[in-house]
């Protein structure tokens, strides 16, 4: 038949197009009862390091599941996993479900930034690095890091280092008033009283470059660069130190180790926000006005927290203290 003879056709020549049927497309998914549990100890483009039931020996590499979406998966995240969980060479896993976190470290590239990147999940405190000398101290960044910590439900601890070429009377002074806990460290012994603090717990610690925090981690985890090549390389040949790494601490826990940072933005942070850290303040701040930013005269001429001063019930330098914290919110600095 001539191509294009339509005359010629008959119902013999038609091509039906198979219907879709009657059974309706299920949107319920699986609920992977057998998934084993496992933290994530390491995350490198699009592969996850995990171990399985916290166990620093049993470490598993998975990808995420396609049901979860794009559902942020970041060290120190309970998962699921499902799929080929023996760890051997060359196997994969699957994350197919996020727990719930109970803390989050949270910062933005600068307070202008609406985008928030969790740094990391379910730490119980934030040992933030500092060092005395070489190079010098910057309490907005402390002061920052403590905000963050309030903020996302994580227990603070300033770690101070160089103590040899320096002494911490005037920093210790300047955080008197917080009830923080301190531990100040030398270059030349031991982190013995950081290392009890950190044991059974999931710690992050955080600091810009040069104030020490590689040289601790080095000492906490005498393994720490056998463990981080195991867990960043996750078969891509990379060995990297610009990532955050969960790494096992021998006495049990994990330290996370974060990489050194210019600035952290607290775009996400609302005045409100780190008065809830506050107990003995959170019940005066709620008869503020609305917005109020809690700085007193002449930005928050009705600011009620100046009232706890005047009753007794808090020291001026707490309130000035606190009132330094929410300062911090907008100035963002660079730490090279």
């Amino acid at each position: 038949m001539p191509r294009g003879d339509w005359r010629r056709l008959d119902e013999s020549d038609v091509r039906v197009r198979p219907g879709k049927g009657t059974r309706p497309r299920s949107k319920r998914r699986p609920e992977h009862a057998d998934a084993v549990q496992a933290m994530v100890v390491g995350v490198d483009r699009g592969r996850w390091t995990c171990a399985v039931d916290d166990d620093p020996t049993r470490l598993v590499i998975a990808m995420r599941a396609r049901e979860l979406g794009r559902t942020p998966v970041v060290v120190g995240d309970h998962v699921g996993l499902v799929g080929d969980t023996s760890g051997q060479p060359d196997t994969l896993a699957r994350i197919v479900k996020v727990a719930d976190r109970r803390s989050v470290l949270r910062r933005t590239a600068d307070d202008t930034d609406p985008f928030e990147r969790v740094v990391v999940a379910n730490a119980e405190q934030l040992v933030i690095v500092s060092a005395l000398a070489d190079p010098q101290p910057r309490r907005g960044f402390i002061d920052r890091c403590l905000v963050a910590a309030y903020a996302g439900g994580l227990e603070p601890l300033l770690c101070l280092t160089k103590s040899d070429l320096a002494p911490p009377d005037d920093l210790l002074a300047a955080y008197a008033e917080l009830d923080l806990p301190v531990v100040v460290t030398r270059s030349d012994q031991d982190p013995g009283e950081l290392r009890e603090r950190l044991v059974n717990r999931l710690s992050a610690l955080i600091g810009h470059s040069g104030v020490g925090k590689s040289t601790l981690v080095n000492r906490l985890v005498p393994d720490a660069h056998r463990a981080v090549g195991v867990v960043s390389g996750v078969g891509k040949g990379r060995h990297t130190s610009t990532q955050t790494v969960a790494l096992p601490l021998p006495e049990g826990g994990w330290a996370v180790d974060t990489p050194g940072i210019r600035s952290f933005g607290l775009a996400h942070i609302t005045p409100d926000d780190i008065i809830a850290a506050f107990p003995d303040m959170r019940a005066m701040a709620e008869e503020c006005p609305p917005g109020c930013g809690h700085q007193g005269p002449p930005d928050d001429p009705d600011c009620m927290l100046d009232e706890l001063v005047v009753s007794g019930e808090a020291s001026p330098g707490r309130l000035a203290s606190l009132r330094r914290l929410l300062e911090s919110r907008g100035k963002l600095e660079e730490y090279d």
